[in-house]
């Protein structure tokens, strides 16, 4: 029998579990200082242009895009998406492999991110500590590992980041580089973290999907439309996570304007069949 890489045990070495850990630590700690010692309102500025900015290329560019081929781009503008990703020190490959695992064992003891380990595991260990080795994801993911320049964003998935802390730096001190940045990769974290633990606990459930996976208003606001999660595991491949009108999507008003600009093209959208369904919700 295969065993999954869950139950081939613990792919990372203790001091990579630990090293991510850290960055974890400091992620969180450092806004909190700056914040304490006073912050500017070009901080703030940049925060809310920051946050949702990042969001709407982590729910549109890794999760929509790389992880699922919601539509079709450009060689370009998919670097320039895989780029914009990796300011929240992560990539393409990295996003897609894990979360393409996820799906194919979403809520059972394989779950990279599963809320039945708890709630700690779920929303901040599995960052540091997921169970696959780097070769587990690349191999969930060979249709973008074919692709050099994102191999190549997958071996420096950090150098986007580092370079562009130092600038936020260098142009506004440490509040900006703390508060601006650091803080929106912060909420953006935890709010992918809500979707992976609130997401397949609360809300409800339009569609009778193999996972725990419910639609939950809340979430769906704050991250800009990822909390529609039963429709996204019932019909993933679709760019639009919202079906009914009163449904807030805004990555899908995004992949739209981006399709109307040219920039991306063969949309998927949710099938025909499923409209009756959705029209009864």
């Amino acid at each position: 029998m295969t065993l999954t890489p869950r139950r081939q045990g613990n792919r990372r070495t203790a001091v990579e579990k630990w090293r991510a850990a850290a960055f974890l630590l400091f992620l969180h700690v450092v806004p909190i200082i700056a914040i304490v010692n006073g912050t500017t309102r070009a901080d703030w500025v940049m925060f809310w242009v920051m946050y949702p900015g990042l969001g709407m290329l982590i729910g549109t560019g890794l999760h929509r895009y790389f992880a699922h081929h919601a539509f079709r781009t450009s060689r370009p503008f998919q670097f320039l998406l895989g780029v914009g990703t990796a300011l929240t020190f992560t990539d393409p490959i990295g996003f897609a492999g894990k979360h393409r695992i996820h799906h194919r064992y979403s809520d059972t003891e394989d779950d990279v991110h599963s809320p039945a380990d708890g709630w700690f595991a779920c929303w901040f260990w599995s960052m540091a500590d997921d169970g696959l080795s780097d070769d587990d994801v690349v191999r969930a993911a060979p249709d973008l590992a074919k692709v050099p320049e994102l191999m190549l964003l997958h071996r420096w998935f950090w150098v986007p980041g580092v370079l562009f802390a130092a600038t936020t730096l260098a142009i506004g001190g440490f509040s900006m580089f703390a508060v601006g940045y650091l803080l929106s990769i912060v909420v953006v974290m935890n709010v992918s973290s809500a979707v992976n633990y609130v997401c397949h606990r609360w809300g409800s459930r339009r569609f009778e999907t193999d996972d725990l996976s419910r639609n939950n208003l809340i979430v769906a606001i704050v991250s800009w439309g990822e909390g529609w999660h039963n429709n996204h595991h019932h019909y993933p491949t679709s760019a639009r996570s919202a079906y009914a009108w009163w449904e807030i999507d805004f990555n899908w008003y995004l992949i739209k304007t981006l399709a109307a600009l040219g920039l991306v093209w063969d949309v998927r959208d949710y099938p025909e069949a499923a409209r009756s369904t959705v029209e009864a919700t």
